[in-house]
């Protein structure tokens, strides 16, 4: 049977690390990520996993990339500070296709911020933080359920696409109380990396394949290759033949583009008849719902899309919500990450407004419902 269970988010990603497989952690205590790392400073030894406490995240980063080549599921967890250390290794990790999740709870930055404060204001460096044009996979949960249902997500999209996944979780979800419904261990979906199934000497393990990825060996299973953050051939040699390059990027773009019906993951909540639309996602997206259950008990035609995948965004979802509702709100805190990239892909097709905060304070559901009343007074 099920186990219900009582916890935060914090707690609830540690668990659903362990569900998922996850049997290495490296990190660095960091407010407001540090109880995962001392809830699996106990839980992983008692799974027959590793905990290493490093010296800062840049060794956190690098730690969980070797013990990935390993063979072991690797996870780490941190705020912004730390995540801005991280953003070379994890690069390292992106190029070199090396499955990983990075757990990273957002704080009020930049720099030290207010370290117990919750914000948003990390999409875009999830996206962007490491240098250069690259796919990468972030998802973001909203309720403690949605913590370790996402995290084991998480393992299982990194090791089926060979690609570090972010789980972008911030201080509200971390550190909220609610129920959680652990399935049993039978019930829970875990992918776990593909495997060779030719002789070493045959194998390549950056084979250029269209919408997916070569199989991924641990080190000393005797397929021996080479790993390198330069572009690389199929064998893993650095290149600079452009017809090669061609056929890296073309392959490292494909093996997520070609996949989004797997990837994506998005709510539609009220939006039948709705008149006006939220897209919320994090801690926000809990003031949002909120706010749709108010204005519907007021006879205000709000709904409402909850994001659980940010990278790579629901284009297609946003676009077809723009041909149903006059305007598009998007709650977040930060100044404005999410609504250009929902500008973007509206077009002009209906308005777009924000309602943004960075101060470290939740936006409430009432300031929410506010701002979808004061529409019918702006000209």
């Amino acid at each position: 049977m099920p186990t219900p269970a009582f916890m935060h988010g914090n707690q609830a990603v540690a668990e659903g690390a362990i569900a998922a497989g996850c049997r290495f952690y490296a990190g660095y205590p960091i407010t407001p990520s540090s109880e995962i790392a001392e809830i699996l400073s106990e839980r992983l030894p008692q799974v027959g996993g590793v905990f290493i406490q490093m010296e800062d995240e840049i060794a956190s980063m690098a730690a969980i990339v070797g013990a990935s080549l390993g063979g072991m599921k690797t996870a780490t967890a941190t705020s912004g500070p730390g995540f801005s250390l991280m953003q070379e290794n994890l690069g390292f990790a992106v190029i070199s296709e090396i499955p990983c999740v990075i757990i990273n709870v957002q704080r009020v930055g930049p720099s030290t911020g207010l370290p117990t404060r919750a914000a948003q204001g990390d999409v875009m460096q999830a996206r962007w933080g490491t240098h250069g044009d690259h796919p990468i996979i972030v998802l973001s949960p909203s309720s403690v359920q949605e913590c370790f249902d996402l995290t084991v997500r998480a393992f299982n999209l990194a090791e089926r696409f060979r690609t570090p996944v972010v789980l972008l979780s911030d201080a509200i979800v971390s550190t909220l109380r609610e129920k959680l419904v652990i399935p049993d261990a039978a019930d829970i979906a875990i992918i776990n990396r593909t495997q060779p199934n030719v002789a070493p000497d045959d194998y390549k393990p950056y084979e250029f394949l269209q919408g997916d990825v070569a199989p991924l060996p641990k080190f000393g299973d005797g397929y021996r290759f080479h790993v390198t953050g330069l572009v690389h051939t199929e064998l893993g040699y650095p290149t600079e033949d452009a017809e090669i390059i061609s056929r890296w990027w073309e392959h490292m773009s494909s093996k997520i583009e070609d996949n989004l019906d797997a990837i994506l993951d998005w709510e539609e909540i009220a939006l039948d008849d709705a008149e006006v639309a939220l897209v919320a996602y994090g801690g926000t997206a809990r003031s949002a719902l909120h706010a749709v259950s108010l204005a519907r008990e007021q006879g205000i035609k709000l709904g409402m899309i909850k994001i659980r995948t940010i990278w790579p965004f629901p284009e297609q979802a946003i676009r077809d919500l723009a041909g149903r509702v006059g305007t598009i709100i998007v709650p977040e805190l930060n100044f404005g990450q999410i609504r250009l990239e929902v500008e973007r892909i509206v077009a002009g097709r209906a308005a777009v407004r924000g309602i943004n905060r960075a101060d470290g304070i939740q936006i409430s559901p009432e300031h929410i419902l506010d701002v979808v009343r004061g529409l019918e007074r702006v000209p």
